[in-house]
């Protein structure tokens, strides 16, 4: 433990010392006037960017209809005014002294270092634009400012040394900063590729309707996990991780899984079962318990459905597998749908059955090639009861409410023909005082 110390120290020692060998140069007279002029160019990029930047905010402020990724790489721009006006400005100052002053190469070297880090850092802000999520953005940024800084200066080799003693040993396992810095750069490296290769087949996948949705939704997850999954153990491996270890890891998660997390790993695989038989699919609208709506989405622990009223109930996978899912639209999109009704005794029933066929034959989203259908289906206390059945083919625009159209077209149409709806109807007659006599208060005799 002592040497490693004393080895890390060593290397950190080496290190400053080539930092204050570096600056020591800087007081030279040869290099002391490019200082000077890379201060009086900074003076001069933030003199310009107070003119220059109002103007362009304003002039950004004034575009309409343009796209809304122009108008974002605009605003990067203006946000990196300062740094574009002094990589612009040091280099005419270089090009200047080499090409018209002749000046020998020695001359402009603290400035081509500073122009070449200052133009590394401009690309590296460019680049990392990229990257969606804000933090990685602004990791790699900052990672990438300082590796080439440092490679730029001559440093990376000491600091390379001096991480690579940084060490924690268990064994014959030895984990350093260097490999775990590298492991995170190459896995960040691989999953950021697996991630573009994965958006950019989705979008292949979801676009192929050859492909049934729900077989689409399934190839695409395998893919993702394929992809993400490589790019993790191809990362570790590629630092030199020696991934044998992971098999016990592995066999202790598989154990936990089995104890703590049986609802998890039931909704993940009723997920693939149901994307494998295909039994329900994005678009199709389903009726579970008192939830009647269409699926938006099948992720892999729940499924997505958006009821008529906006609601968005999240169903877990073991749900959809264990319990009675109505699919309406499971086969095809035709549905048939009931309603019921009753006449008086005095109408004639071939008439009602012709009216009300007619009635919601004449009723928008009704089918007329499958035309609907009326039979009695009794005789009530007070009404001849009928069923009227017809067929809808996009269960999506509500069930609720084509039964409403129909049952007003009904309306309409037995209020057109005189056929009457009876209702139950009770008549109360109220008795008078006189011949009232309360009934005899019959008792029990007693012994």
């Amino acid at each position: 433990m002592e040497s490693e110390t004393e080895s890390v120290a060593t290397e950190v020692q080496s290190l400053l010392s080539q930092i204050e060998f570096f600056l020591t140069s800087l007081l030279l007279p040869s290099r002391l006037y490019q200082v000077a002029g890379v201060l009086a160019v900074v003076a001069a990029a933030l003199l310009l960017r107070m003119i220059v930047a109002p103007r362009f905010h304003e002039w950004i402020r004034s575009l309409e209809g343009r796209p809304k990724w122009q108008l974002r790489w605009l605003l990067i721009v203006y946000r990196r005014t300062g740094l574009i006006l002094f990589v612009l400005l040091i280099w005419m100052v270089i090009v200047f002294m080499r090409e018209v002053l002749q000046t020998f190469p020695s001359r402009t070297y603290i400035l081509s270092i500073v122009g070449t880090i200052t133009f590394a850092w401009l690309a590296i802000v460019i680049a990392s634009q990229v990257i969606r999520n804000a933090f990685l953005r602004r990791v790699v940024r900052w990672g990438g400012w300082a590796y080439v800084t440092l490679f730029y200066f001559g440093f990376v080799d000491a600091t390379s040394r001096v991480l690579d003693n940084l060490a924690i040993e268990f064994g014959d396992f030895r984990l350093s900063a260097l490999t775990l810095l590298k492991a995170l750069v190459v896995t960040g490296v691989l999953f950021f590729a697996a991630r573009v290769i994965s958006k950019t087949a989705a979008n292949r996948i979801s676009a192929n309707e050859d492909i049934s949705p729900s077989m689409r939704v399934l190839a695409v997850k395998f893919l993702q996990v394929l992809l993400f999954g490589s790019a993790f153990f191809i990362g570790l491996k590629a630092v030199g991780f020696d991934l044998t270890g992971l098999a016990v890891l592995s066999g202790a998660i598989g154990v936990g899984l089995g104890f703590g997390l049986q609802k998890v790993v039931s909704n993940l695989v009723s997920g693939i079962i149901i994307l494998l038989d295909k039994s329900i699919k994005p678009g199709d609208v389903i009726s579970i318990g008192d939830t009647f709506g269409w699926i938006n989405s099948l992720g892999a622990r729940y499924v997505s459905i958006t009821t008529r009223d906006g609601k968005e109930y999240l169903i877990p996978n073991e749900d959809l597998i264990t319990g009675q899912v109505v699919n309406w639209s499971h086969s095809n999109e035709f549905v048939r749908l009931d309603i019921y009704f009753g006449t008086a005794y005095g109408d004639n029933p071939h008439d009602v059955r012709r009216i009300a066929i007619d009635a919601a034959k004449g009723v928008e989203r009704v089918l007329s090639f499958r035309a609907p259908v009326c039979h009695i289906v009794g005789f009530g206390d007070s009404s001849v009861d009928y069923i009227l059945r017809f067929w809808i083919k996009d269960p999506t625009g509500g069930l609720t409410n084509i039964r409403g159209n129909v049952y007003l077209a009904l309306w309409d149409a037995f209020k057109e023909n005189d056929i009457s709806i009876p209702f139950p109807q009770r008549e109360v007659r109220m008795l008078g005082d006189e011949g009232f006599e309360p009934p005899e208060d019959k008792q029990s005799p007693k012994d």
